[in-house]
């Protein structure tokens, strides 16, 4: 219900304002396990992909955003669940982990699971190298990936925070992948990275990035 309401009400005053334009939507199965897999340039992409999906997609999100006190910490956290973000502490190792099993049962259960690759917003607007998760996560489930692009959002939110701006945002979806030739070799690391660099290079043409081959968080820290 609060899902419903979110897309209802926010959804309407997006459309208004932004009026972002939706392109190969029906790549998306209707139903099933589906990874959605895409670019990361700011804060609020998932918020525009929740509401320009038909179906409820899930995220993985910081579960310091729904752990605040007071009023507004139980806003942040309506919010934050009804958008599709599931809580995961995410520092170190265990929080990799818990992520990768978070999105194998969102799989298993038939939903769409969302992903950055990059596992982290882009510094500069460029695309950056994939980590192994997402192909992890399609070898172990059979779910197709999706590759998408998010265009525009870094103008509605420059840096990441701070106030919306008005601008155009496109959301374009490619052609479905299906990695069925390589069941049973997620443990492969020659295969984990070939299957995320494909699905990386889908991305780059659907978003027409510059591409750049380090991690995102090695650039952040540099």
């Amino acid at each position: 219900m609060s899902r419903i309401m979110l897309k209802a009400i926010l959804g309407l005053l997006m459309r208004v304002l932004y009026r972002p334009r939706v392109e190969g939507l029906g790549n998306i199965p209707a139903s099933g396990p589906v990874i959605l897999a895409g670019n990361h340039v700011t804060f609020i992409d998932s918020l525009f992909m929740s509401l320009v999906v038909k179906r409820p997609v899930y995220f993985i999100g910081k579960d310091e955003y729904v752990t605040g006190k007071g009023l507004k910490g139980r806003l942040m956290a309506w919010f934050f669940t009804a958008s599709g973000m599931i809580p995961v502490a995410r520092d170190g190792g265990r929080g990799g982990v818990a992520a990768l099993m978070t999105g194998r049962r969102v799989l298993d259960e038939g939903k769409a699971f969302g992903i950055y690759p990059e596992g982290t917003r882009s510094p500069d607007g460029r695309l950056y190298r994939g980590r192994t998760g997402v192909a992890r996560l399609t070898l172990m489930t059979g779910a197709p990936v999706v590759p998408f692009a998010m265009i525009g959002t870094d103008k509605v939110q420059p840096g990441g925070k701070g106030r919306l701006h008005i601008s155009p945002v496109t959301v374009r979806f490619g052609e479905a992948l299906d990695f069925s030739r390589y069941e049973g070799m997620d443990r492969d690391r020659y295969v984990l990275r070939a299957v995320t660099d494909e699905v990386m290079s889908d991305v780059m043409d659907l978003s027409g990035q510059e591409y750049v081959d380090v991690y995102a968080t090695k650039a952040r820290a540099a």
